[in-house]
């Protein structure tokens, strides 16, 4: 009986500070997939269409916005990249979130869930080609409510067929 009891309490001794002591797994940032369009598979030459590029943030994370209120946080960026004579107009991002935040004393200007940053695509009337590669970079940073991970750049490649 007296050695199961040594036993048992040497036992516990040796697994309880694993218990206490394990570090954390690290986390790592979230997959953020991002996804670019046109509302129309082919284009006439001298028209404009929409294009979109659309990052889905899963629950509990979010991006900073495109305007961030700190300083030390990264925007979210997107460029388009086009070919020459293509016109690309300006991006319009989405109206972002004010959330409070434990890294923050201040509110933080967030996007969250399904993030849609839109534009418009021109073709001059002289255009040469039938289809053109439009390359959207996006840079954003992802965070959740504890801590921010560093910047990401994802390329999607866009194609406009012209008529």
């Amino acid at each position: 009986m007296r050695f199961l009891t040594k036993l048992t309490l040497t036992t516990a001794l040796l697994l309880i500070p694993n218990a206490f002591l394990a570090t954390p797994v690290p986390q790592s940032a979230p997959n953020i997939p991002v996804n670019g369009s046109l509302a129309t598979n082919k284009i006439g030459r001298g028209r404009t269409v929409r294009g979109t590029v659309v990052m889905d943030i899963p629950s509990g994370y979010h991006a900073n916005s495109n305007r961030p209120l700190e300083k030390f946080l990264i925007a979210t960026q997107l460029q388009i990249e086009a070919p020459k004579g293509i016109r690309v107009g300006p991006i319009i991002y989405p109206r972002p979130l004010l959330r409070s935040l434990k890294f923050s004393k201040s509110k933080v200007s967030v996007f969250e869930g399904r993030t849609t940053m839109r534009f418009s695509v021109t073709v001059p009337a002289s255009f040469a080609g039938n289809s053109a590669e439009l390359k959207a970079r996006l840079r954003f940073q992802s965070c959740n409510d504890d801590l921010c991970f560093s910047p990401q750049t994802r390329e999607v490649s866009i194609w406009l067929q012209v008529e």
